[in-house]
């Protein structure tokens, strides 16, 4: 049976658990010797303490790596760096990082994939056969697209292009590893395009409001994630709008999420 173990891979969870971070903020401790730390996660002292501890049981930090720069996955940056020895920290935004990644650039042993949509600035990482997606792909569920130009397609062209690495195991930012990477994938590239091919039904049954598409398109989504829901509706409102398929009496940027 295949384990994390098997690809150099220690999971170690953080102790915030809420609606969209499932059972908390996983960060991975990858490789032996110079050690490299994918996204440490929230500032909770055990939760650093925890990272530390796992390093030091396979070398020294080399190399801080993050998804992209929401808090719950950067916050304890500094704090790590503190209790693990001063290492460089590669990020997609240039703000706080050692170096900026690109698409394709290596950091340590770590290959950078492009992989927006969550975040303008969200990246993946591959090391061997495994995949870190950070909120790209999740253990459970499905994840929250920010509205901004472009943000649907870069996403959907995301999912396809980690689809073609055909990884062993993605590791994502919450939620258990996923041992079955391609339907796992299939799973979220059909689900975005089922939401798309409703909120056209939608369309077509003149709706018009956000409100009105939230609740017809979204209708499953409980109230803690409609704020969440309303901003992937708009980037799919956006979607449709660049490709020249959202009537123009759509009122497409209301409510908080917008």
């Amino acid at each position: 049976m295949d384990s994390l173990a098997a690809h150099g891979v220690t999971l170690v969870r953080a102790a915030n658990p809420g609606p969209l971070t499932l059972a908390g903020t996983n960060t991975w401790v990858v490789g032996f010797g110079e050690v490299y730390v994918v996204d440490p996660g929230p500032l909770l002292p055990a939760h650093v303490d925890a990272i530390a501890a796992a390093v030091a049981e396979r070398g020294t930090l080399a190399g801080i790596a993050l998804t992209h720069s929401h808090v719950d996955h950067v916050e304890s940056v500094q704090a790590l760096q503190h209790a693990a020895g001063s290492a460089p920290v590669g990020a997609a935004a240039d703000a706080g990082a050692d170096a900026t990644l690109r698409d394709g650039e290596a950091f340590g042993p770590l290959r950078v994939v492009a992989a927006a949509g969550h975040a303008p600035d969200h990246v993946a990482f591959v090391f061997g056969a495994a995949c870190f997606t950070g909120d790209a792909v999740l253990g459970a569920g499905s994840v929250f697209i920010q509205p901004y130009p472009g943000a649907m397609a870069a996403y959907l062209d995301a999912l396809r292009r980690l689809r073609a690495l055909e990884p062993a195991v993605l590791c994502p930012g919450h939620g258990p590893p996923i041992w079955a990477p391609a339907a796992k994938l299939d799973e979220y590239l059909a689900h975005r395009l089922d939401r798309e091919r409703r909120l056209l039904e939608a369309l077509e049954r003149g709706l018009r409001t956000a409100e009105e598409l939230l609740d017809a398109v979204w209708d499953d989504a409980p109230a803690v994630l409609r704020p969440a829901a309303q901003a992937t509706l708009v980037a799919h409102m956006d979607k449709l709008r660049d490709e020249g398929r959202l009537p123009d009496d759509v009122a497409g940027r209301e409510g908080p999420a917008a």
